[in-house]
């Protein structure tokens, strides 16, 4: 079997894995070693993260609605309930939307709601 050389190849992939990891702290920035995990890591972090990103913004509009309610004097599940006894569809993105921005609109779809 013929010897392969790998020189080209080889510092092609090193070049490649550097600039993934540029801007690393501290040898995972310029150390092969220590950048391939580094990257590895990385974009499991990245992958599991993207998904607690909606986790956590689904929590945080629940917070804001639940507050604007408390303001009107309900709390967040009495108020659910009742949106889906109205049927009116709104999801809860928009919702804490229309709590934060515009606290007027908010208390109408209150006052509708709640009769």
């Amino acid at each position: 079997m013929p010897r392969v050389k790998r020189g080209v190849i080889h510092l092609k992939k090193r070049r490649k894995l550097l600039a993934a990891t540029k801007g690393y702290r501290w040898g995972r920035k310029n150390r092969i070693k220590l950048a391939r995990p580094a990257m590895l890591k990385a974009g499991a972090y990245a992958f599991r993260d993207r998904r607690a990103k909606k986790r956590t913004f689904r929590a945080l509009w629940l917070i804001q609605i639940n507050a604007a309610c408390r303001e009107l004097g309900l709390s967040y599940s009495v108020f659910a309930k009742k949106l889906k006894d109205a049927k009116v569809e709104v999801d809860r993105k928009i919702l804490s939307q229309i709590a934060r921005e515009q606290p007027a609109t908010f208390a109408a779809l209150f006052k509708k709601v709640n009769v």
